[in-house]
């Protein structure tokens, strides 16, 4: 299982995927025109603006791709091919296998911000064999735990902070999931360069399996 040729991190909450004859894009945002690669599949977890841009998704889309969205993000009726992803949602797409679960804030501090009862997620995706899980936007929550059972190979989970897990509870996610390879995400923005790193080194020191993936364009801190 080679990760780093079928995962690439554009930055921040934005990923894409390649297997199966097949790109899936996570999120577009702040797409470089670098990137060339157009989603066969896009998913987008919730609708906030560094989540769903319509900007991104714009520079992504191709003639039929097929749009997975959480409620109250991609607006049906402007696009086409759009279906709306709940929590406990599976479909399978030319063998690439997604299912959405949930996301949303525990923290009464956040919990304006991702409400539960919005019903956001996050994505599993399985393709060429490999589960990939994209916890969107989320605090530690306990289907966290349940998914120790999915055997998930690879995990993206939020660290920064501010409207997501920090780095202590992403620590405790990791756990909690058990994932064979855990990637941090969501923190370059808010945690500044200097922030950045340590969190990085942190991650990497008490993390089991911790896999630091590097941007596929430049780097960017702050909004």
């Amino acid at each position: 299982m080679e990760i780093g040729k079928m995962l690439f991190w554009v930055g921040h909450g934005s990923f894409y995927i390649k297997g199966q004859g097949k790109t899936i894009f996570i999120d577009p945002f702040r797409v470089a025109g670098s990137i060339t690669e157009k989603a066969d599949i896009l998913l987008v977890t919730h609708g906030h603006f560094d989540h769903y841009s319509k900007k991104d998704m714009g520079k992504v889309l191709k003639p039929g791709t097929r749009i997975i969205s959480a409620p109250g993000a991609v607006d049906q009726k402007e696009y086409k091919n759009v279906t709306i992803a709940r929590p406990g949602f599976k479909e399978t797409i030319e063998g690439i296998e997604i299912e959405a679960v949930p996301a949303y804030n525990t923290d009464p501090k956040k919990q304006q911000f991702h409400p539960r009862s919005n019903d956001w997620v996050g994505y599993i995706i399985k393709v060429e064999g490999v589960k990939i899980y994209h916890a969107g936007d989320t605090d530690l929550i306990p289907e966290m735990r349940e998914l120790k059972g999915k055997g998930v190979d690879v995990a993206l989970i939020p660290v920064g902070g501010t409207y997501t897990m920090d780095l202590e509870d992403g620590i405790k996610a990791a756990e909690a999931i058990g994932a064979s390879h855990t990637v941090p995400m969501h923190f370059k923005n808010l945690a500044g360069k200097e922030g950045s790193e340590r969190i990085i080194k942190e991650f990497k020191r008490r993390v089991k399996g911790a896999l630091i993936l590097e941007e596929v364009q430049e780097p960017t801190y702050g909004f």
